[in-house]
């Protein structure tokens, strides 16, 4: 087994960075080997233009040899070391070439010296992760909780980025895809063992967290036990002073049953009297929350800043987490009222006449997409469609039905959906090859007091580079249409 070195220094080590790409782990890779000392190539089948912005803002380093457009064979075999995006899969040819593979989480992980909160789940991970991140700070600035909280992982920010300054007294918040899991399958810690004696995993959060866990990426899994398959390698490397949390769901007990860290299950009822963990009382209410042999105590309040119960339930798991690390419950439950959501992820941004515009861009399944509608009392309309990813349209469409009206951006996904929608008897304008139509749309069809929500349910590629390009165009075609400003940027 591969094993990573004892100290981060990289001073005269060929490294190959594979995928660069526009947001997160590859720059921060080249950024930290850099200053580290390596020797550093990066390849990506992505040419220049399309890799502008990562391409500038990496110009004033020491010279870096790019590839770029296609991948050398002979750049795997001579590199030291090989740094793989996430998105690359772990059965490339190219990967095979490679004498030592990693990635920005893995080498985060060998040198980090802090608390570490690991947060994944098919959607919510983001609200969830940041939300705890959210609450550590508040807490940190009042003195009730030691040293410094940092948030990076999928949510676009590398833990590489803050690691040098990070001490044992810190907490991270690690928001984790499958994919990322997935890189870091039997890896140890050099040198490390852990109370049985066995080389300590080198995945091992103090909390593990897990959101809803839904059908995705069945494109790349095939099956569901493949896909959760990465997900539970959250947990596996835990013992009896960590604490697991995950929903009350089929594969939540199963993972909660597994794992050797202290269990707390969420649910939208209350639990048996002898579980400790969490409910929502009902859609409107309060979340509670109940650790072992302690009665129950209000974490998550009544009214929130952002909207749907699927997020209350996120802000419960984040509680939960939250609470077994000493919170006080009446600071827990404050902070989370005040938490404003994230970016892409019911975001609120912009009103024009009366109607309020949404970018849920990050609904990336239909699951979510039908959850986006559902947050809304006012009259929905829905922008969605993308890219196809195998997965049941059945939750979209049963939302879609019951929204004032549905509009579809192009692509294989829309190409599934419009008969569906259409044995539904749910008619819907496009699909639209950009997104400045759909918006016009949208515009003729909403009224005052209606709610605009992109949630396309799909993923993004073809029309855009990322579902986080897709979510700024839609924000920059709604301002520029309504001759307004965003309201939260």
């Amino acid at each position: 087994m591969i094993q990573a070195p004892s100290s981060p220094k990289y001073q005269g080590m060929k490294v190959l960075i594979m995928g660069l790409g526009l947001h997160g782990g590859g720059l921060e890779s080249v950024r930290y080997l850099a200053r580290h000392g390596a020797e550093i190539t990066v390849t990506d089948l992505r040419d220049e233009r399309t890799l502008a912005p990562s391409l500038e803002s990496l110009r004033c380093l020491k010279p870096i040899r790019y590839v770029l457009g296609h991948h050398d064979q002979e750049d795997f075999r001579k590199a030291d070391m090989v740094i793989k995006n996430p998105g690359v899969r772990p059965d490339s040819p190219y990967l095979a070439l490679s004498r030592r593979i990693e990635t920005d989480i893995s080498l985060f992980l060998a040198h980090a010296p802090a608390r570490l909160i690991g947060v994944t789940g098919s959607k919510g991970k983001s609200s969830t992760a940041s939300a705890i991140h959210w609450v550590l700070k508040a807490a940190q600035a009042q003195g009730l909780f030691p040293g410094q909280a940092y948030l990076g992982g999928n949510i676009s920010v590398s833990p590489l980025s803050f690691l040098d300054a990070l001490g044992a007294e810190d907490t991270v918040v690690l928001e984790l895809s499958s994919w990322q899991i997935g890189d870091l399958k039997g890896r140890v810690q050099a040198g490390v063992l852990d109370a049985a004696g066995k080389p300590k995993a080198l995945l091992k959060p103090r909390a593990a967290v897990f959101t809803s866990l839904l059908r995705d990426h069945l494109d790349r899994y095939g099956t569901m036990e493949a896909y959760m398959g990465d997900k539970q390698l959250l947990y596996q490397g835990q013992d009896s002073q960590d604490l697991i949390v995950a929903p009350d769901d089929p594969w939540g007990r199963s993972f909660l049953a597994e794992s050797l860290g202290r269990p707390l299950r969420y649910a939208e009822k209350p639990l048996p009297d002898n579980h400790a963990g969490g409910w929502l009382t009902d859609p409107q209410g309060p979340g509670l929350a109940r650790l072992a042999g302690a009665m129950p105590v209000e974490v998550v309040p009544p009214q929130l800043r952002i909207p749907g119960y699927h997020q209350k339930k996120n802000l419960l798991a984040a509680a939960l987490a939250l609470l077994d690390l000493g919170l006080p419950p009446g600071f827990i439950r404050d902070t989370l009222g005040k938490f404003p959501g994230i970016e892409h992820r019911l975001e609120w941004f912009h009103e024009a006449g009366g109607i309020r515009f949404y970018n849920d861009t990050a609904a990336t399944i239909p699951d979510a997409a039908a959850a986006a509608v559902r947050a809304f009392t006012a009259p929905v309309v829905l922008v969605a469609g993308g890219t196809d990813k195998k997965l049941d349209f059945t939750p979209l469409v049963t939302a879609a039905v019951q929204a004032k009206a549905v509009i579809l951006l192009e692509g294989t996904g829309s190409d599934r959906l419009k008969p569906l929608l259409d044995a539904a008897g749910c008619s819907y304008q496009g699909p639209f090859d950009a997104v400045d139509p759909a918006v016009i749309a949208s515009l003729d069809l909403a009224r005052p007091g209606d709610v605009v929500v992109f949630s396309p349910g799909c993923a993004s590629f073809g029309m855009f580079l990322n579902e986080f390009h897709r979510g700024r165009q839609w924000k920059e075609a709604v301002r520029r249409l309504t001759g307004g400003e965003a309201i939260n940027g």
